[in-house]
Formats: C-alpha cells, structure tokens, sequence
C-alpha cells in the first residue's frame, strides 16, 4: 500500500515542470488523499542529501496555481548518480560511497513508496538505473517518470511534455527579433535554438512562426513586407550544412530582400566549432553528462561569422530564445498532455507499477508506462516529414541531405 510519495524534477527546465508537480499533487488528492507528498529539492541533490518540502494542505488547496507558471518551484541540478567522481567533488556523497546506495537509502529513511522523477532522457536514464538498483537489491519501491524535454528526443515517447509551448514561444520571441531586420541595411539575423542533437524544436518554431507569417495581414507598400520578415534558412543537426552553397543563395536573398534571418539549432554544426576550438589549444568543456557545454562555443555566433562576410552583411545580431521558451508556462496543448500524464502516472504508481509515462511509438501510439529499460535519448528529428520538406521549399532551401549521426 502506497503511504508516501516523493517528486522531484531534474535537468533542464521546460514548459511543463511546475504544471507537472501540480497535476501529481492534484490527482493524488483526488483518488488518494491520505497519501503524504513530499519534493526534493534541486532534483536528485536533494535525493542525495535528503533535502524536501512537504507538501501540505495549504498546497493542495491551491496546486492549481502550479499551472500558471513556468520553471520549477522544487528546484532542478544536473546530477548523474552513476557519476560518482563528480558527486564526490560536489560534495554530495563521500569517497567510496556508491550514489545509487546512498539515494536508495535515503528513500527508505525518508519513508517513501513512490518516487516521481520528472525529466527528459538523462533524467531518466538515471531513474532507470536507480529502479534496477532498487529491484535488485529488494528495496520494494515504485519509480515513474514523466518525459519532460523541449527537444523532444526520447525514444519511443511520441511528444514529451514541454516541447511544443517551447517551440510556440520561440516563435513569439522570433517575432520581436525578426522586427529587427530594417534596423540598419543589409541585416544578418541568426536566431539560435536550443537543440543538441536533434532540431525538432528548431524545426517546429520554424513552423509556428511561418503559420503566424502566413496569416498575417502586410502592406508592403509602405515597407511592412512578409518577404522580409520570413525565414530564410533552417539549419538542424540531422543534415548537411553547406556554407559556401548556401550562402550562393542567401546571398541572393540579402541582394533582393535587403536582409536575411537563418534559424539554427544549438547543436548543428558543432563538430566543425570544436575541431576549430582544440586546434586552437582550446579546452571543451563538459557537464557531468559529459554533454558539451553549447552555451560556451556559441554556434550561432560562429555561423553568423562564417557568413557574414560571403553575404555582405553590414550588422549581425544574433539572438537565442532557449531560456526565453524553457521557462515558460505550459500552453494549452501542454497542459491536456500534462494532465493526461500525470493522472495515468499516480494510477500507476498506485498499481506498483515502473516506467516512464508517455504515447508509446512502437506500440500504435497508447499512453502506458513504458519500461525504463526501452527509455533512449538522441532520438533524431526526421528531416524527410512532408512538412519539413514543404517549409524549405516555400522559403527556397533546397532539400536537406542526412548528416553522419554524431555524438555531442
């Protein structure tokens, strides 16, 4: 019988953490009231140092506020429980102790039953790795998670939570730079997206911005052109990028339209951008995924300078919307998502039942707890999608040729 359940949210933020932590505490009060609640703080740091917040009645009265607002108000770390040199030199475990032991241990001082992790793939991967060490070693508690990435690249979960309020304030954001573009002549605008290693979200902000483009109303006679405003090139890291081709016909675009604005994801094109960096003597820095810092290469950046010059742009600006979309509050889709999650997560976890909650795409599409041993990260962005393929060519980009997979 389930008696305690814990929250916690770790990586990232998306869209979805705090109207995620909302939806469990509200579905537990509606068909198990007399279950405790409990969030660790700063995500599995607060497992580690058994650090939480009580979730008390005054919060479930009023965990329909959680809805209304972006990040998380628990707290999210980057920590990886199999990582125990990094743990050891933050501090959160001692030399020689094994992270997965002291997080078990901690739950079972704790007194918990249920532990809800709310992340995407390495938030997962590790509440995978902590269930099979509970499993093996017989601690008798339930772990469930919910898919949270604005990338959303978890495989075989259909759509995370998160992403599409991620790509839909992208595309507001971009709405505000691209106003940019007659800020001076010949403007080159790159607007970086988050995305390591799949463009999705670069794709899909694309997308919702192009949608806001087409019905729009413009006079053109007055200079408010929606060629200008439009999106010139998308770049993601699924495909091929050819500089000098591109710029051949971006070129074209600057001389005829008098500016160009390029969309790229954060990941795209990072081999070159390292490769550049270590022949320069450069150290790459890593988190403790050891994921490659993208924030400190700045590829948006990079790319604007490589062509700028081939363009002939007088100004560049380079913009980034990641943190802007990230912390947002879930929007309407988001939200429906949420809710149906996290009302067959509680459902689960009182069946004693593990696993990631999400529309299983190897499986027609159900909503199930799917095995936390079929749970990947890296699923790519398929660049062939009939509509991918139908924005290129309304903005003239020609079809996109698959890069090599690499690893980031």
């Amino acid at each position: 019988m389930v008696q305690k359940v814990a929250l916690l949210t770790a990586g990232g933020f998306a869209p979805c953490l705090s109207s995620a932590i909302g939806g469990l505490i509200q579905r537990y009060t509606e068909v198990a009231p007399d279950v405790e609640i409990i969030a660790y703080k700063y995500g599995y740091q607060g497992l580690l140092t058994g650090d939480y917040l009580e979730v008390t009645p005054a919060v479930r009265e009023k965990a329909h506020l959680l809805h209304l607002y972006g990040g998380s108000p628990i707290g999210n770390s980057r920590v990886k429980l199999t990582n125990a040199k990094d743990l050891v030199r933050r501090g959160l475990v001692a030399e020689g102790d094994d992270p997965l032991k002291v997080a078990a241990d901690q739950l079972v001082a704790d007194g918990v039953d249920v532990l809800h992790t709310i992340g995407g793939d390495d938030t997962n991967t590790t509440a995978a790795d902590l269930a099979a060490y509970l499993a093996k070693h017989d601690y008798g508690l339930t772990v469930v998670g919910l898919p949270k990435t604005i990338d959303n690249d978890v495989i075989p979960i259909r759509q995370s939570l998160g992403a599409d309020t991620a790509a839909e304030m992208g595309a507001r954001f971009s709405r505000n730079v691209l106003a940019e573009h007659n800020a001076g002549t010949r403007i080159l605008i790159v607007h970086e997206v988050m995305g390591r290693n799949c463009g999705w979200l670069t794709a899909a902000t694309a997308r919702k911005y192009r949608d806001w483009l087409t019905d729009a109303e413009w006079l053109p006679e007055i200079g408010l052109d929606a060629k200008a405003w439009d999106v010139h090139a998308v770049f993601v890291p699924e495909a091929v990028i050819d500089i000098e081709e591109e710029a051949v016909r971006l070129k074209q675009v600057m001389d005829t339209v008098g500016n160009v604005t390029i969309f790229i994801s954060e990941g795209a094109g990072v081999e070159s951008i390292v490769a550049e960096m270590e022949k320069a003597g450069e150290e790459v820095a890593r988190d403790a995924f050891g994921h490659i810092r993208l924030e400190r290469i700045n590829p948006g950046a990079w790319f604007a300078k490589q062509f700028a010059e081939m363009l002939g742009a007088e100004k560049i600006l380079v913009q980034k919307s990641g943190y802007y979309s990230r912390s947002a509050a879930a929007n309407a889709f988001d939200l429906d998502l949420i809710h149906s999650m996290t009302d067959l997560a509680v459902d689960s976890a009182l069946r004693g039942e593990s696993g990631v909650i999400g529309n299983d795409e190897e499986n027609g599409d159900v909503l199930t707890a799917i095995a936390f041993d079929r749970i990947k990260g890296g699923k790519p962005f398929d660049i062939g999608q009939d509509w991918y393929l139908d924005m290129l060519s309304a903005i003239g980009q020609p079809a996109p040729v698959a890069a090599p997979p690499a690893e980031h």
